[in-house]
């Protein structure tokens, strides 16, 4: 729902057909996994007995349980406030995340051990890149925003081959063009440059159209009622348009900020000393790729749970006119 329903209503999760529905469908996806070689087949044992021999019976009973376990815990959380539900969701999935990790036999101490320098190294350069990249993407899909939204033949010719051109290509092509293509024509950039290029001109592309459709989702009455009390062309954009555009812009940029810093792992085959390029280097010599990847992982994962609080701060700051 998009605002609080205030009709009083059964909930969703307290529903016999709803549980039922549910019941089924996640009974016919377990009872498609055999689930007898693992934990819950040991913890079944006293009712399933060996549980490599127990077959189609052990299957069934394993996914049976697992089952009601999932529709009980589902309607156990519907009698709870919204924010207890979400933080029980998102301890239960969390436990389930680390016990899938657990699988993989991973050397914490080495993890821990490496953990400063992919922090100190990686995560500083992962971050200079990104920030820089969208400050530069930004000014570009503004001002392309503005060419694709004139009347100018020639700046919208620009502007839309521009748009076009960089979302048509994969961003590590584009790397590559960058840092490889143009030393043939005399320009020679290094490594970080090359990948700030490649990201602010392919999310740029991307921020024009964020940016255009912010600013055409603005009324005409608005810019020609500016321009009749005599705002200029800057006057009108600085005062008028866009702040009333950002509440629309904000959350696809935020979007595509998350995007770029992920994105940011691609300028690792320019030998980037960034975060995955560490974890895959760091990882190498011991052959601990997978604990270096895992932590790598997690960590842009804390870094985007970070950047979407602070976006979401950003949105109701710009959305406090609309809350009644």
């Amino acid at each position: 729902m998009l605002y609080p329903d205030t009709v009083e209503s059964d909930v969703l999760v307290h529903k016999p057909w709803f549980i039922a529905s549910i019941f089924v469908a996640v009974l016919a996806i377990f009872l498609t996994v055999n689930l007898t070689g693992t934990t819950m087949g040991e913890l079944m044992r006293p009712v399933i007995g060996e549980p490599l021999d127990s077959g189609l019976y052990g299957r069934f009973a394993i996914a049976f349980v697992i089952t009601v376990m999932f529709c009980l815990n589902l309607v156990l959380i519907g009698f709870a406030s919204l924010k207890v539900q979400i933080g029980i969701v998102w301890l239960e999935l969390l436990v389930l995340f680390i016990a899938f990790f657990k699988l993989f036999d991973l050397s914490l101490p080495f993890i821990w051990d490496k953990l400063p320098f992919l922090i100190g190294q990686g995560v500083v350069t992962t971050l200079y890149v990104s920030a820089i990249s969208l400050v530069f993407a930004s000014i570009i899909g503004i001002i392309a925003a503005i060419a694709k939204l004139s009347t100018n033949g020639f700046a919208y010719g620009i502007a839309s081959f521009y748009t076009s051109f960089f979302r048509g290509m994969p961003l590590l092509m584009q790397v590559y063009l960058i840092y490889l293509g143009l030393p043939q024509v005399g320009i020679v950039m290094d490594a970080v440059p090359s990948g700030i290029m490649a990201l602010s001109l392919c999310i740029g592309a991307y921020m024009t159209e964020i940016f255009r459709s912010g600013i055409a989702s603005i009324d005409r009455g608005q810019w020609e009622a500016s321009r009749s009390i005599g705002f200029g062309f800057g006057l009108t954009m600085r005062r008028i348009i866009l702040p009333q555009a950002l509440p629309v812009i904000i959350p696809p940029m935020g979007n595509m900020f998350i995007g770029m810093l992920k994105d940011s792992s691609l300028v690792s085959v320019l030998g980037v000393w960034e975060l995955t390029f560490l974890a895959r280097t760091v990882g190498q010599p011991t052959f601990h790729h997978m604990e270096m990847l895992i932590a790598a992982a997690i960590i842009y994962w804390i870094l985007s749970i970070c950047l979407e609080l602070i976006q979401s701060k950003i949105e109701r700051y710009y959305a406090r006119s609309k809350v009644r």
